[in-house]
């Protein structure tokens, strides 16, 4: 192998002999992933987008896709050629990681519980009406993520994401054909152009769409999954694209939907998942009560993959954190994936279950929200960063060291979610 050649993984990988050959075991981690970072809150984005601005930011959300494969990327390519995991190597980084990451995987998970199930209730409301009221539902769904991800291993969970991952992407394939979109309106939407008073929306547009938490689960999905070397990093790859090709599609048709559907007729949507409600009452009220009722079933499809992704990835990744902790200055490989049936993965499955129920009958409290809007701002910009120096280091075997266009990646990703951190510690309510 040439110098040149180890400078650049990229190409090193490509010419690799004993790397597995895509087959039946290709695709999965990458599905899991992508659905789980998209719930009711990307989908109402993209909605609104549409709605504002037509088919003129249809550019910043196919961006957003490609920085999110940038960075599930180099989490699965970090746990394949290191063989070690990605709390792992940010506890080699020093003291100042953990101390970042304890108490935002805590105050993150209470928030975030709460969110999640309401999301899932809201479609469930629509469903059924004058059965169970909002809370109740809510209840109910966190319950259902709780039985599953406590009774099922990775085999099953990936297997129902996939099945929810489905549905999601027949229903808003149908309804962009429904509204009958302009294609030429669209593809003009390709090129890159920013509207006034645009510039802090289309960022978050770009960072917004599939990313979350779950972005640093990918490589613990990669190695439950069974990948757990760099042999398997060209099938890693592979899997990765595709499903983020999906989500582009599926970010697409969304956006059509909000252009041709909301952006003619003026008309505004809530934020939150409130505002799909609202837009299942457009389409019922224009296409009939089956159109509606689809869309509705989708929007709990998006809400509980993200539900019951976050369930299992984030507590694989707790499970983690407390292993590395407790082995305090324990170095080199260890068991690359946490056990799902420990203590500290039921444990933080419960503490994303119960406590957050508190929050579907009070409101959050005004230190809290500060808290997890700070704390929260900051993950992404720590994700990209901390990325980028574990796979420039001496950590990474240097076959599969970062090449130049995964440090342009990376590095545009970790630019774009700092100015957004900014504007997001900006906007809190301090």
């Amino acid at each position: 192998m040439t110098e040149r050649a180890q400078s650049t993984g990229e190409e090193t990988a490509a010419r690799q002999p004993a790397l597995r050959t895509p087959g039946r075991r290709s695709i999965g981690p990458g599905i899991v992933v992508a659905a789980t970072g998209v719930g009711a809150g990307d989908l109402v984005a993209t909605l609104i987008a549409g709605s504002r601005f037509g088919y003129t930011l249809l550019w910043a959300a196919v961006v957003g896709c490609l920085v999110k494969i940038s960075l599930a990327e180099a989490a699965g390519r970090w746990h394949l050629a290191s063989g070690r995991t990605l709390f792992d190597g940010w506890r080699s980084l020093g003291p100042w990681t953990t101390v970042y990451f304890a108490p935002y995987i805590v105050v993150w998970g209470f928030v975030y519980g709460a969110a999640a199930m309401s999301a899932s209730a809201l479609p469930l409301t629509a469903l059924f009406p004058h059965t169970l009221d909002l809370r109740t539902w809510a209840v109910l769904a966190g319950l259902a993520g709780l039985v599953f991800v406590w009774f099922n291993r990775y085999a099953v969970f990936e297997k129902v994401m996939t099945a929810l991952v489905g549905v999601m992407f027949l229903v808003t394939l149908y309804l962009a054909v429904r509204v009958t979109p302009n294609l030429g309106d669209a593809f003009a939407g390709l090129v890159p152009v920013l509207p006034d008073g645009s510039l802090v929306y289309t960022l978050g547009l770009i960072g917004g769409v599939g990313g979350t938490i779950t972005l640093a689960a990918y490589g613990y999905w990669v190695n439950a999954k069974g990948w757990r070397d760099a042999g398997w990093m060209r099938v890693m790859r592979l899997d990765n694209r595709v499903a983020y090709l999906t989500t582009g599609v599926f970010v697409i048709a969304m956006l059509i939907v909000g252009a041709e559907l909301l952006h003619s007729s003026g008309v505004a949507l809530a934020q939150g998942g409130k505002g799909l409600i609202g837009l299942g009452e457009i389409l019922d009220a224009r296409y009939g009560a089956v159109t509606a009722r689809l869309f509705l079933v989708g929007f709990f499809a998006a809400s509980f993959t993200s539900l019951i992704g976050v369930w299992h990835g984030v507590s694989l990744l707790f499970a983690d954190f407390v292993k590395r902790v407790r082995a305090d200055g324990a170095e080199g490989p260890s068991a690359p994936v946490p056990v799902e049936r420990s203590t500290a993965f039921r444990a933080y499955l419960l503490w994303l279950t119960f406590p957050p129920m508190a929050l579907l009958f009070l409101d959050k409290p005004f230190v809290l929200v500060i808290v997890y809007g700070v704390i929260g701002a900051f993950f992404m910009p720590f994700l990209a960063l901390t990325l980028l120096w574990l796979l420039n280091s001496s950590r990474t075997p240097s076959a599969w060291r970062n090449g130049w266009l995964s440090n342009g990646m990376l590095t545009g990703a970790a630019l774009l979610f700092l100015v957004l951190c900014v504007q997001q510690v900006r906007e809190l309510p301090w």
